[in-house]
């Protein structure tokens, strides 16, 4: 029999005994003492079986103590886009682009786990396009008051949505395409960062973690240079460093700067170092809101300056507003180019706008049209674009 088990049994016994106990006549002094005595005893029986099975249950699990946590987030999309470029196919899809479990656990007061396994469209494995990973798995340490040390598969501080992207959380079915083609995410990668809140609204990121392997197979695209931490070659590693302002109310500022020193691991000679910059802004006020983003990349080298991909960058801006508690509309303009640097005609601009419904503060019903201007002889998808979403 377990502790709990006979934790519960004790606890109902000595209840039992409480009200087996005969009445006692009023008025005998003597049987009151004995009675007073009694139930003095059986009270300090109680609470130290209560003691006892309060401690079994912080013992339960794994480890040898503290508290396990379980979540996670997910969205179903479908989509509806029409190729304006000619010959192009159409894009009609139903998809359940994103599943995540989170698993964190508090060893103790300073010592935390934190987790998330993805599954991407559904399937995985020969033949399928999706994929099962991990998007996060680190230890944080609190080092100082306000202060934190976290190791191991680690998002990268950089942009709005890298970060903070369950469905709830922000408008459009899709994750908006500058920073999905640009920053990129979800972006992670294995490292150690140093966090920190000194005061008076301030915040800072410093992280050294694995980085790029850019390649000229994938004209040196950012989203396909990210390693992951999947047996991520790590000649070279990526420095990290961010500050935030959040020293008003519904408003936050910040700005990202990452460097490293040869963007393909040594695989490409062709290649030189990398930096990043990127800025942004969030405002909310009321039912009003408004978000802001600029990045930008500089790759040196000669490979990556004759497909013009030595400057990568995007910028987009997408105001908001709630009229309720459950329904808000939104407008957004997106402009990004992964070959900035080879003087033109490669650049991208969307217009998205539509509504989320918000039935629970956790859960999401979203609607949106897109507008996609594309450089010449590239696909074009105008169309619409339908999606549930939840976190918990």
């Amino acid at each position: 029999m377990s502790f709990r088990k006979t934790g519960k049994a004790s606890l109902l016994m000595a209840a039992a005994l409480f009200y087996a106990m005969p009445p006692m006549a009023a008025g005998d002094d003597g049987d009151d003492a004995s009675l007073r005595q009694r139930l003095d005893i059986l009270e300090q029986r109680l609470e130290a079986t209560a003691e006892m099975l309060e401690d079994q249950s912080r013992k339960e699990g794994h480890g040898t103590g503290g508290r396990t946590t379980l979540g996670g987030y997910g969205e179903l999309h479908y989509r509806r886009l029409a190729n304006q470029r000619q010959g192009g196919d159409d894009l009609e899809e139903m998809d359940l682009h994103r599943f995540i479990l989170f698993l964190g656990h508090e060893f103790d007061d300073r010592i935390r786990f934190f987790s998330e396994l993805e599954v991407e469209h559904a399937l995985a494995g020969a033949g399928a396009n999706g994929e099962v990973a991990m998007e996060q798995a680190y230890l944080e340490f609190d080092v100082h008051p306000g202060h934190v040390l976290r190791a191991g598969l680690l998002l990268i501080p950089a942009g709005i949505i890298n970060e903070t992207h369950e469905p709830p959380t922000f408008y459009g079915v899709e994750r908006n395409p500058v920073e999905t083609r640009i920053i990129p995410s979800t972006w992670r990668e294995g490292g150690v960062a140093l966090s920190g809140e000194p005061g008076s609204g301030w915040r800072y990121d410093l992280a050294v973690h694995s980085g790029l392997a850019l390649a000229s197979g994938d004209d040196y695209a950012i989203r396909k240079g990210r390693q992951d931490g999947g047996n991520a070659r790590a000649d070279d590693l990526a420095y990290t460093g961010r500050i935030q302002w959040l020293g008003l109310a519904g408003l936050e500022l910040a700005a990202t700067i990452l460097y490293q020193a040869d963007a393909s691991q040594g695989e490409d000679p062709s290649v030189g170092d990398a930096l990043m910059v990127e800025a942004h802004g969030s405002w909310r006020h009321g039912g009003l809101g408004l978000r802001a983003l600029y990045a930008r990349w500089r790759i040196d080298g000669d490979g990556p300056e004759k497909l013009g991909a030595d400057r990568q960058d995007g910028w987009y801006v997408e105001p908001s507003y709630r009229f309720t508690s459950r329904a808000g509309v939104f407008l957004r303009y997106s402009v990004w180019d992964n070959q900035a640097g080879g003087g033109g005609g490669s650049e991208y601009g969307q217009i998205d706008a539509g509504v989320n419904y918000w039935p629970h503060p956790d859960v999401v019903v979203k609607v949106d049209y897109q507008d996609q201007d594309a450089p010449a002889g590239q696909d074009e998808f105008d169309g619409f674009n339908v999606g549930v979403g939840y976190q918990f």
